[in-house]
């Protein structure tokens, strides 16, 4: 990295909405931004715009994952534990992308994945705190479970997450912009991720979908802004989702939810 890129990221690092987010994510939008010529401050500006929309505007308020984790060491281990299943439902009411979820949680994962039933293995990428609703899923007792995101801070936290709960799962950071997970899975989890990274990159929708080593792809879009706003949105990503499957072939299945909109792909 060089020195003026460098400067740059750390700059950006200073925000505290941006402390935790991976460096290489904020190295190549930063890296894009001086290649434009913009004034410093303006490149500043346009960086923190970038990440706010792929990811703080999800947790504007932050995560406070020390007290979550705090929370969790007195658990029960058993993830299908009452009080456990409760604490779960309040730790991902703190993500807007898990939040939306919560009030359809028991059927949403059960009507879209029954056809998979036992479920051995799934890469769930750009998680948030998705990897809580592991409780709902048809899963096999022994299922594995891969995870990526950009904050560090919640990667670590989730990993934690899968110690205290003897589940056999891996979270580490990753900018999907660079580079596709490559760990193979019967399930890759795609929900509400493509609009964010198409913030970055225009063309990642389909490259994901197509480099995903999974047989099976749950890919959702929101159906309402954070706001609340349908603004039609369902049907404006049901014809992009369409234009992104061109010539795949893939047998796919629709699943409409008060506020999203879901796809479950056979490859």
């Amino acid at each position: 990295m060089d020195e003026q890129l460098e400067k740059m990221v750390k700059q950006v690092q200073e925000g505290a909405k941006y402390r935790f987010i991976h460096p290489e994510l904020i190295e190549n939008i930063a890296r894009n931004e001086l290649k434009k010529g913009r004034s410093w401050k303006d490149s500043i500006k346009a960086i923190r715009s970038k990440l706010h929309q792929v990811g703080s505007a999800y947790q504007p308020q932050g995560i406070n994952y020390e007290r979550l984790y705090s929370e969790m060491k007195s658990l029960p281990q058993d993830i299908h534990n009452p009080e456990v299943r409760r604490y779960f439902i309040q730790t991902m009411g703190n993500h807007a992308s898990t939040r939306e979820r919560l009030q359809i949680i028991d059927q949403f994962y059960l009507e879209i994945l029954s056809s998979l039933s036992p479920i051995e293995s799934i890469l769930d990428v750009a998680c948030g705190l998705n990897p809580l609703a592991l409780a709902w899923m048809p899963v096999s007792s022994s299922v594995q479970l891969i995870v990526c995101d950009i904050y560090m801070d919640q990667i670590e936290y989730l990993n934690a997450y899968f110690e205290h709960f003897n589940i056999n799962g891996k979270a580490y950071c990753c900018d999907l912009t660079q580079q596709i997970p490559q760990e193979k899975a019967q399930l890759g989890l795609v929900l509400k991720t493509i609009p964010c990274l198409e913030q970055i990159d225009k063309n990642i929708g389909a490259k994901i979908l197509q480099d995903l080593p999974c047989q099976n792809l749950l890919v959702s879009f929101p159906a309402q802004s954070l706001s609340g706003k349908k603004k039609g949105m369902r049907q404006f990503y049901s014809e992009h989702f369409q234009a992104l499957l061109h010539n795949t072939g893939w047998n796919v299945s629709t699943f409409s939810f008060p506020n999203e909109q879901a796809f479950l792909i056979k490859k």
